[in-house]
Parts: structure tokens; C-alpha cells; sequence
């Protein structure tokens, strides 16, 4: 379980317990509270220590946290823990310093669309959120994105994203690199996805019964279109790219297991950025780094391997071996 979540549980149980004027909770009574919590929602926890409690009502009463006023009454030899207004709530009160430092994150990573037409709401709303948490508006960046406002294309990415969430039909002119004229095309489009400093349209035209694929920055136009809007009955996203690198899916294709030899000074590049999820080590010496990646061979991908050069090569099997080097060397053969 994320120690995110987990903190988060024990908080909401030890404030209900706090805020319970019907029974008195020694500190045996709010561990035990607190590990059936972690239970019931992950059968497998194995809960937290007496340490790891007194640590949690600290923090509830810091201003770290949420500055809870918790009275500590004796009882004989005992102390039970309740608020000293019952009526308080950590879920009533101001955010916390944590809390804050979440927010503030998730504007930061929010920012990266500043900029880009058709987001101009993000640049409204950090402001606001500023102003109502009081945060600070002069702090350094400590993190950076590897993205482009000034992308060609990008002007189209919002009006496409509000027509994928609220499933309106788009008429778009496209100019491809091979045509010299553009094509206006009704889509109906269904995800986003960026892939190499560009951002790709997947939809569904009614001439076409694949998939379409649209490279934002050959995109002329937009604008939305009275047809109907053709519902995704087919490809689940979240599995579309498993077996492949980058965007291009070949039609009724099968994963491939592909053997690559990289040179000793690409191995650590290539251990520590892998270049699928599937990929597996199967030797590494001072000759050089083997490993297996099972996806559909695409254009992605042997652009990929021959952006090595000769760091990289194929082992097996030979028929794609053949084609990566017919494209390298194919004019010179």
C-alpha cells in the first residue's frame, strides 16, 4: 500500500475517534482502531507499532499538520485522547503545510500547459489557488518537463482534447508530407498521446475502418462537425501501446522476440533507460550488452535502432536484421 494512502487512513481513523463523544479511546484503543482501518482496506497490511501513533498525533498537532486541539485525560492510570471541541474536524480546517506542498506540486506540473492556446483557463486558475492558499508566487521551479509551447500544431491540442471528453465530431485539415494539397477529414477523435516531442491524434473517419493516426503539427484546421460521433467500440488505449515503441501499430502484426547487441559505452544507457518494458538483459561483459525486447517490429522502433549507429546491432532474428540494414546501408549495397 502507497505510505501516502496509509498515513491518510490512519489520519481520518484517529479524528473519528477523537471526534467521538460516545466512548473513550485509550492509546491501545486507536492503535487497535487504526490497524483494523489498514485491514479493511488492504487484507494483507501488517499495521503500525505504538511508535509509529504517537509519531501520527504529533504530526495532528503540529502546524505541519493541522493543529488539532486534542485534550489528554486521565483516566486512573490511563489517558484517553479526545477533541476539546467536538465539533472540530481535520477534514473542516485549513489544508496542512503537506497538504499544501501536494497542491503546489500539482500546479507546477499543471503549468506546463501555460501557454498553449485553449488552456488559457490553467492560467486563470493558478492565480486563484495562489491567492486562496496563500502560497508564495516567487519560488524557484525544481523540476522541468521536456516540453515545447511553440510546437507546431500545438494551437489545435486543446479544442482536440474538449472534442475527446465531451465526444464531438471534428472536421480537420491535414497536410501530409507526402501530398501537396491538404485533405479536410471528419474524425471522430478518441485520445492523445506524445511521442518524441510530438503530439498524435488516434480517431476514426468513416471512409477508413482502422484506426487513423494524425500528427498535430500537420494539422491545418479545426473545428468542430455536426456528424455523428463514431463511439471507440474496439481499441482499449491503456493496452495499445504495450507491444509496441512510439505510435505506429502494423495490422494483424505479432509481438516479435528481438535479440540487440549494444556496445559497452551504450550499456548503462541502455540498462538504465530501457527501450521497452519488456525488455531483459541476456549478457553483459566488456564485449558489449545483450538484451531481448518482445514488440511489433514498426518504424519507430528501427529508427530507434539505427539512432545508434554502429553502437547498436540486431543478433536475431535475421529477417529484421536484414531490414535494418537495408535501411542503413540499402543505397550502398
Amino acid at each position: 500500500m502507497p505510505q501516502n494512502k496509509n498515513a491518510i487512513i490512519r489520519y481520518q481513523t484517529l479524528d473519528k475517534c477523537f471526534r467521538n463523544p460516545g466512548r473513550r479511546y485509550y492509546f491501545e484503543d486507536l492503535l487497535s482502531e487504526c490497524n483494523q482501518a489498514l485491514s479493511d482496506y488492504d487484507p494483507e497490511s501488517t499495521g503500525i507499532k505504538r511508535r509509529q501513533l504517537f509519531d501520527d498525533i504529533l504530526f495532528m498537532e503540529s502546524e505541519k499538520g493541522w493543529s488539532i486541539p486534542l485534550l489528554k485525560l486521565k483516566d486512573g492510570k490511563q489517558k484517553y485522547y479526545r477533541y476539546e471541541d467536538m465539533n472540530f474536524s481535520i477534514n473542516n480546517s485549513p489544508i496542512n503545510e503537506m497538504e499544501s506542498e501536494q497542491i503546489k506540486a500539482a500546479m507546477l506540473i499543471l503549468s506546463r500547459f501555460k501557454g498553449a492556446p485553449q488552456f488559457a483557463w490553467i492560467e486563470e486558475m493558478i492565480p486563484k489557488l495562489q491567492q486562496t492558499f496563500g502560497f508564495k508566487t516567487n519560488e524557484k521551479e525544481i523540476i522541468s518537463f521536456d516540453s515545447n509551447q511553440y510546437l507546431k500544431g500545438i494551437e489545435h491540442l486543446g479544442a482536440i482534447f474538449n472534442a475527446i471528453l465531451f465526444k464531438k465530431t471534428l472536421t480537420i485539415g491535414y497536410q501530409s508530407f507526402k501530398t501537396d494539397k491538404p485533405t479536410i477529414t471528419v474524425i471522430s477523435p478518441y485520445y492523445l498521446k506524445q511521442y518524441n516531442n510530438r503530439w498524435y491524434l488516434f480517431g476514426k473517419t468513416v471512409r477508413f475502418e482502422n484506426l487513423s493516426i494524425r500528427s498535430l503539427d500537420r494539422i491545418i484546421s479545426v473545428a468542430e462537425s455536426k456528424e455523428p460521433y463514431l463511439p471507440n467500440t474496439e481499441v482499449d488505449f491503456s493496452e495499445y501501446f504495450e507491444d509496441i515503441i512510439g505510435i505506429t501499430k502494423p495490422k494483424d502484426s505479432l509481438p516479435l522476440l528481438i535479440e540487440l547487441w549494444f556496445s559497452p559505452k551504450q550499456a548503462p544507457y541502455v540498462l538504465t533507460k530501457p527501450l521497452h518494458g519488456s525488455q531483459k538483459k541476456k549478457s553483459f561483459d566488456e564485449t558489449g550488452l545483450i538484451i531481448t525486447i518482445e514488440v511489433i517490429p514498426n518504424y519507430e522502433l528501427k529508427s530507434l535502432i539505427l539512432s545508434f549507429g554502429r553502437e547498436a546491432k540486431v543478433c536475431s532474428p535475421a529477417h529484421f536484421g536484414d531490414e535494418i540494414l537495408n535501411m542503413a546501408y540499402g543505397n550502398y549495397l
